[in-house]
């Protein structure tokens, strides 16, 4: 397949370390967040305009909320986030955590399809290495023990589109591995076995998504990519964005046909990143994606 066009969503925004791109159906816009500014972001299709809310702490991942709002997992816990006006972010802590260590927070997260909002933690200060973070559950009953442990710089969740397969990524560099984890309906995981090795190919394994079809897409940190898997695990395409740092990418649009994708700008940029680091791109891959579904309180796991 050739190189689809990669277009800039709005040429003039740059973030720190934009991350978490999720589309609101009912909105047709476009929500991410910055996690060091820390605050929500959000691109309306009908003008085209970026509108940002602060947050009182690091903001890393979002989800849609079926009461309105999003679902949001910060520094302290999750939280139900609220934009008002005047640049106001209102939250209300729906489950606090208790991390295993000092100078923590939560990283990746999304939705599965049945409403459950799943999200990992890291230890923030990644040249320390700590394999200490965990996959964590939230529904109806709160926030659970963690289901996944030793996870280092947590990432690349994303769900089958039978919701019956979780995919999850370390994007450390000591790491760099994709999974798969069968996930049953109560909300539990089996096994994690091993889907692909980042090692032997471009980039580090960051945010990903899933399509209609199936196709696993992770953003390739580090190689200014972002891979499409098949479920199997044969790296069917990669596209290439003017960035080194691809974070996290989601499908949207009024087809639900483009690739919305998240970078992050470095301390130091150069070549592309001095203009594109930390832009947030989209792109026409060629397949559709499904929408996301909402986060809701009734729904519950073991």
């Amino acid at each position: 397949m050739t190189q689809p066009a990669v277009d800039l969503l709005a040429p003039a925004h740059l973030d720190a370390v934009g991350e978490s791109p999720v589309w609101s159906v009912g909105e047709q816009a476009l929500y991410w967040v910055d996690i060091e500014a820390p605050a929500l972001r959000r691109w309306s299709a009908a003008d085209a305009q970026i509108t940002s809310w602060r947050a009182p702490e690091r903001i890393a991942c979002v989800a849609l909320h079926v009461d309105g709002g999003l679902i949001a997992g910060m520094e302290t816990g999750v939280f139900h986030v609220r934009p008002g006006a005047a640049g106001r972010l209102d939250c209300t802590l729906l489950a606090p955590i208790d991390h295993p260590e000092p100078g923590m927070r939560f990283n990746d997260g999304r939705c599965d399809r049945q409403g459950r909002f799943w999200a990992g933690t890291m230890v923030r200060d990644m040249s320390l290495a700590r394999p200490v973070g965990g996959l964590y559950r939230t529904d109806g009953a709160g926030l659970s023990a963690p289901l996944v442990q030793g996870l280092v710089t947590q990432n690349g969740l994303g769900f089958s589109p039978d919701g019956g397969t979780m995919y999850l990524s370390d994007s450390h560099p000591s790491v760099q591995k994709i999974w798969t984890l069968p996930l049953h309906d109560d909300g539990t995981v089996g096994e994690r076995r091993l889907f692909v090795d980042m090692k032997d190919l471009p980039g580090r394994p960051d945010g990903a998504a899933v399509d209609a079809e199936g196709g696993y897409w992770i953003c390739a940190n580090d190689a200014g990519l972002v891979h499409r898997f098949t479920p199997d695990g044969r790296l069917d395409r990669s596209i290439r964005v003017p960035a080194s740092k691809p974070s996290m990418c989601s499908f949207g649009g009024a087809n639900m046909d483009l690739l919305f994708i998240t970078s992050i700008r470095p301390g130091q940029p150069v070549g592309e990143d001095v203009a594109h680091g930390g832009a947030v791109f989209v792109a026409r891959p060629g397949v559709r994606g499904l929408a996301e579904t909402p986060f809701s309180s009734t729904t519950s796991g073991q």
